[in-house]
């Protein structure tokens, strides 16, 4: 894993957090990533997570910390990670209820 922190490192969430030494070139959602992704004409990946989940450690260790997946996500999209439920810690709450609702659509089609 790289000891090298990104973006991240300045973030609140405990769990945007513990992606800041991720090789992977994350950014928090915001302007700065949609501005990227529009300039170099690069799809988003967004990738969802919770502090305590289970499967987001999974996640993070298989492919996030990986050097040859975090290079390929690098080189081939403008990488965002967000936190379910990232308002309790003072960041987006304007988005969570979209991601649900998302997810809702999805698991009942």
């Amino acid at each position: 894993m790289s000891r090298t922190m990104n973006r991240l490192g300045k973030e609140t969430s405990p769990y945007l957090q513990q992606h800041a030494h991720n090789p992977v070139d994350w950014f928090p959602w915001g302007e700065e990533a949609f501005e990227k992704a529009k300039r170099e004409d690069k799809p988003i990946l967004v990738s969802i997570g919770y502090s305590t989940c289970h499967w987001c450690h999974v996640m993070e260790r298989e492919s996030f910390e990986n050097e040859d997946i975090a290079a390929v996500m690098n080189e081939n999209f403008v990488n965002i990670t967000t936190g379910y439920r990232c308002d309790l810690y003072g960041s987006r709450s304007d988005y969570d209820w979209f991601w649900w609702l998302a997810f809702e659509l999805f698991s009942f089609a």
